[in-house]
């Protein structure tokens, strides 16, 4: 591949570069695009702990995190139809131009298989009422519509996809990684990959996701592109069994409840709720960190969530990603990797054991989880944040602060690097455009998808 030409390269196949590519083509026009992807296409994408029931072997890259279809392929596919989560993108194309792009790219999921059925709307009863319990827990609901995909139904629209771009000539090279970008006088040149290939592109968008979020960093420091600190979100994955949330799970899907908590004013939110889904191990650049996922077919009896602290940092420190790794890792350290421990014995302080364990009404959906104790990894702010959010919660949902409530730990969010971009998402590098979750501006499936619209069709409008 050195020195072959191509007018546009896009750098991972998550969802910001999928639909970065799928714009590109509605231009009907003979570009030459490249997709590159570190990871293995979607067909190879295979857990050999998650298939042999065994513990993480830090296979490199990870295939639950990276391939074809991004850290989503194997997660439960939920689209939030709001401008209020996901992201802020709003802040660079405004908050009614960033709804018509979510309605734009929600009717492309369901083009390429996505269900019709949408949670959230027409139940304006319930969520109202949803809202008030709320307010006397003092958690404040964000009630968004949310499409729900599907861990399984989520795998064959991506592969809809990849087939679709490659029949209109879109070349796609996974196993590809990116080493460094190449700049030439103020302008992208291209791209130099992991074994010193040079691809040359006109325009260069990268979109490495989540997992990328520290390459993208370290690239922007190299080639003067200035980044704002964003926090860092660490906490618990929670497991109990899913009637305790039937009554919110039914009408909105996915709550989403922020909470500030008495004893620090730190931010505590529920993230990604899986109602009848799964708890998963993913592996984040060798560090082992926990993940929920729900199924479209296949069903648990269990409904997990993450619960999230949110923290800033200022002088002299400036890494949450350091910060986010190094908490992960007294659990890895503590626990071979996730830990679990039951929420009675987190309040009496004692350790969760296999005997305790065995005892508790809530079947572990993670069979390697080890168990231990969680007070061991997370600082005091953290773990009185996630106590009083969980009695917050149970006020709205009784069952949720009991002694059989499973925590698994650590989940951490990496946000960490939001790039400076123009409205059109473009960097202080001429044709050089960044989007996706690892840019920072995203944080879910759809103002990912949305972000690679956005890219694409600034392309377009100068090509």
């Amino acid at each position: 591949m050195i020195g072959q030409q191509y007018d546009v390269i896009i750098v991972g196949a998550g969802p910001a570069g999928i639909f970065a590519a799928l714009e590109l083509l509605t231009a009907k026009t003979d570009m030459r695009i490249l997709i590159m992807e570190k990871g293995r296409d979607i067909e190879h994408r295979t857990c050999p702990s998650k298939e042999k029931g065994k513990g993480c072997i830090n296979c490199s890259p990870c295939s639950i995190l990276c391939g074809w279809g991004g850290a989503g392929a194997f997660s439960d596919g939920k689209i939030t139809l709001s401008t209020e989560v996901g992201g802020m993108l709003a802040n660079y194309i405004g908050e009614e131009a960033l709804e018509g792009f979510i309605k734009y790219v929600d009717a492309i999921y369901v083009q390429y298989g996505g269900p019709e059925k949408v949670y959230g709307i027409n139940q304006e009863d319930a969520i109202r009422e949803i809202r008030q319990k709320a307010a006397f827990a003092e958690l404040k609901l964000i009630p968004a519509p949310i499409r729900h995909l599907g861990t399984g139904r989520c795998q064959r629209i991506l592969e809809r996809m990849r087939d679709y771009l490659l029949s209109q000539g879109v070349e796609i090279r996974t196993g590809m990684g990116i080493r460094n970008l190449v700049v030439e006088n103020g302008a992208v040149y291209g791209v130099e990959t992991d074994d010193g290939l040079l691809v040359i592109g006109k325009y260069v968008i990268v979109a490495p996701g989540r997992e990328g979020a520290e390459w993208l960093s370290n690239q922007a420091q190299l080639h003067g592109i200035k980044t704002a600190v964003n926090p860092v979100d660490i906490g618990v994955r929670v497991e109990l069994p899913a009637a305790v949330m039937e009554h919110l799970t039914s009408v909105i899907y996915e709550s989403k409840f922020i909470y500030f908590s008495k004893s620090f004013d730190d931010k505590v939110r529920t993230f990604c709720m899986n109602p009848y889904g799964e708890v998963v191990a993913e592996n984040n650049s060798g560090l082992i960190t926990v993940n929920g996922h729900s199924h479209a077919e296949k069903k648990t009896e269990n409904t997990n969530f993450a619960i999230l602290v949110s923290k800033n940092f200022t002088e002299p420190f400036k890494d949450p990603i350091s910060y986010g790794k190094y908490v992960a890792s007294l659990a890895n350290l503590l626990g071979g990797g996730v830990i679990v421990q039951r929420l009675g014995d987190l309040i009496k302080g004692q350790r969760t054991d296999i005997d305790r364990l065995n005892k508790c009404m809530v079947e572990p959906t993670l069979k390697d989880a080890t168990p231990g104790d969680l007070s061991l990894v997370f600082p005091y702010r953290h773990l009185m944040s996630i106590v009083e959010m969980l009695k917050a919660l149970d006020i709205i949902a009784p069952g949720v602060y009991s002694k059989h409530t499973l925590l698994y730990g650590v989940e951490v969010k990496f946000y960490s690097s939001r790039l400076e971009l123009s409205s059109e998402l473009e960097t202080k590098i001429t044709n050089l455009f960044a989007a996706g979750d690892g840019a920072g501006v995203t944080r879910g499936l759809a103002q990912a998808s949305v972000a690679g619209v956005v890219a694409a069709r600034s392309i377009l409008n100068r090509d």
